[in-house]
């Protein structure tokens, strides 16, 4: 099981960006996917989550209305776009895949990526 995250990088506040995951090893669409992220001394905060199959999302209150979740399991890929970026979105952006179907409320993960880092100048 293997999640590698991509497309992190520097922007100015009010930018966008778009981070990736590629999954392999396990079948991608049985499983709901997180998105976690973890800034500079700080715990590991739950930012979104995308459920298998019809795709039922949810959001951290600190990014809803600008960020966005999505998946195209033909790809095994996970998305998130970034809109409207703050400085205080400056984190390691890490996806997890949850050992469930649906998300249940808890950030339980089986698997995450190595992270890719997002930062936000103001």
């Amino acid at each position: 099981v293997e999640l590698v995250e991509s497309g992190g990088g520097l922007v100015q506040a009010g930018g966008s960006l778009r981070l990736s995951c590629a999954a392999s090893g396990f079948t991608f669409s049985s499983y709901a996917v997180f998105w976690v992220r973890q800034a500079p001394g700080k715990g590991l905060e739950w930012v979104s989550v995308i459920n298998s199959g019809a795709g039922i999302t949810s959001y951290a209150d600190s990014v809803k209305g600008r960020f966005f979740i999505s998946r195209d399991n033909a790809k095994n890929t996970l998305y998130l776009q970034m809109n409207s970026l703050k400085p205080e979105d400056t984190a390691v952006y890490y996806c997890a895949k949850s050992p469930r179907s649906s998300w249940t409320g808890y950030i339980v993960y089986d698997c995450r990526g190595q992270g890719t880092q997002v930062t936000v100048s103001s």
